[in-house]
């Protein structure tokens, strides 16, 4: 088994002094946990591989492709490879775990 603690991660992501910190590989897909700061910019490009978001903490509002939502804590957000997607308008702090399948390159 494998187990995780938010805490932990969010200190290990702020010491590697990044906005996403990948905390698990497996042959059909990896996780890991973004930070965005409130009013920051979300830097983000399509990426080759299915994501589904999960909200710890935070809001904000998303847009993927051409579809706009609210995205605070607990909410679940699909995403399918190659489909521009940004948050924007970030009011508080927001923390997500992301996973990705298959795994990110």
């Amino acid at each position: 088994m494998k187990a995780f603690r938010l805490d932990e991660l969010e200190a290990e992501r702020v010491a590697n002094q990044g906005a996403y910190l990948q905390f698990l590989r497996e042959r059909n897909m990896s996780v890991g946990l973004y930070a965005l700061d409130a009013g920051e910019l979300d830097p983000q490009l399509p990426h080759n591989q299915d994501e589904v978001y999960f909200v710890v903490s935070g809001r904000a509002s998303i847009t993927v492709g051409t579809e706009t939502t609210e995205a605070a804590r607990g909410s679940v957000i699909y995403v399918p490879a190659g489909v521009p997607h940004k948050f924007h308008h970030i009011t508080e702090d927001l923390r997500v775990m992301v996973v990705f399948s298959p795994p990110e390159g």
